[in-house]
């Protein structure tokens, strides 16, 4: 039998700025792998649709971004312990004519976490966004230490459903003026949807901040919690050790992360400094 081929994808909306595609390809190169990563958008199609055409095409998975984490969840055959307890998923793996949803987001931000905000006081943690990414850092941000979680969202049943399984609490932003960490999880900040999640005057120097959107890597809200002082964490190292994660579950090959690390640092650059 030949090489194994492996095609994989990522299924969301405005995901034309990706960096997974990179991410994967170099990393599976160097690990010696035939792999091919492909964007499935989803405007215009219905997610049904796009698995199906993926299991059918002989993909070894997919990666699921927003805005699909949750809805997917109803549309697979099985879940990883990880992914139901999330009740989200961001990567489907096919196998055996089964697909099987993981989640690699909460690890990927948890070591993240501990790579670029070691020691950050964890007594008070607010999460905005109780979507398929904010529950990922919300669990994330428990095994990592926190005391008191507190969920923020838009769509108050969504924050009060997650923070039912939590054991957390749902609130308003004025919880930053005592926390001592805010993760943002929204779209707010993505190329698509510049802005700041918040009213700046709820920033302080020490409050710190972790993002995950990656695109751009310094988002607003990045960009402004470094100008008043603030600790910081930008999304890009749960942006390389989801992928870390997803690669292996796609391949059954471990992947070398701080290889990944460095790759997406160069990713990242600006044109005039590479």
């Amino acid at each position: 039998m030949g090489e194994r081929v492996h095609t994989v994808g990522l299924i969301g909306a405005g995901i034309d700025a990706s960096l997974s595609p990179a991410l994967h390809e170099a990393e599976a190169a160097a690990l010696g792998l035939s792999y091919e990563y492909r964007l499935l958008e989803i405007e215009g199609h219905a997610l049904p649709d796009l698995l199906e055409q993926a299991r059918a095409a002989g993909f070894s998975g997919v990666n699921v971004t927003h805005p699909c984490k949750q809805d997917v969840v109803a549309l697979l055959d099985d879940l990883s312990p990880e992914a139901a307890a999330l009740d989200a998923v961001n990567t489907v793996v096919f196998s055996s004519g089964r697909a099987i949803g993981h989640n690699t987001d909460a690890s990927g931000f948890a070591e993240s976490f501990r790579r670029g905000l070691r020691d950050a006081p964890l007594g008070k943690v607010v999460v905005l966004g109780a979507g398929g990414a904010g529950s990922a850092v919300a669990h994330a941000a428990l095994r990592l230490g926190a005391q008191d979680l507190v969920i923020v969202d838009v769509d108050s049943t969504r924050a009060a459903a997650l923070a039912h399984r939590l054991g957390a609490r749902t609130g308003a932003l004025d919880h930053l003026l005592d926390a001592d960490g805010l993760i943002h999880a929204t779209p707010t900040g993505m190329a698509a949807h510049p802005g700041l999640p918040l009213p700046e005057a709820l920033l302080r120097p020490d409050l710190w901040v972790a993002e995950v959107v990656y695109r751009p890597l310094e988002t607003e809200l990045v960009k402004r919690a470094r100008e008043l002082g603030c600790r910081t964490l930008d999304g890009g190292g749960m942006a390389v050790m989801q992928a870390a994660g997803s690669l292996e579950l796609f391949t059954g090959v471990t992947p070398n992360r701080e290889r990944m690390l460095r790759h997406f640092a160069t990713l990242v650059q600006p044109v005039g400094a590479r």
